[in-house]
């Protein structure tokens, strides 16, 4: 398949489900969880209902086309090895914000992406190998107090 049939395979999938949990059908799903310290006693989970891109095609592809998520969702983008690199919203309709997450599973950076629709569509890059990057809505980080020192994300499939 080429990639404008992909797209609108997509959209018509994710159209046809009206915003289920999962952002992206046919992907293997599961539970991130993020654990945030209130203060020296308390901790807060926060869970989100995540599409896991495991293969080079659905991280390549990515939240291409998805029009709306669920408050509570996103995309999860792992590697088993730390590796460098960016990020780009080339045809992603929504704005996302990511986090990327290093092999104890604190989180060292949150960035916010906008869309592009036009060439050259500028490389979100936190500047440092990572092992783990979510996608989720823009501002779910800041609504939830989410920052860069998070020191648990764990996923649970």
């Amino acid at each position: 398949m080429t990639r404008p049939v992909l797209l609108v395979l997509s959209a018509t999938i994710l159209a046809a489900c009206g915003g289920s949990a999962a952002p992206v059908e046919a992907l293997p799903t599961g539970t991130l969880v993020i654990t945030v310290a209130e203060n020296s006693v308390a901790e807060i989970d926060y869970r989100l209902e995540v599409s896991i891109a495991e293969t080079p095609e659905a991280q390549e592809r990515g939240l291409m086309g998805v029009e709306e998520m669920a408050e509570d969702s996103g995309m999860v983008f792992l590697h088993e090895e730390p590796v460098q690199s960016g990020f780009w919203m080339k045809d992603t309709l929504i704005p996302l914000s990511i986090a990327f997450w290093d092999q104890s599973g604190r989180i060292l950076e949150v960035l916010d992406m906008d869309p592009c629709f036009e060439d050259p569509c500028a490389v979100y890059d936190p500047g440092f190998a990572w092992v783990g990057a979510v996608e989720v809505n823009q501002g779910y980080f800041d609504r939830h107090y989410i920052e860069v020192g998070t020191t648990r994300v764990r996923l649970q499939r």
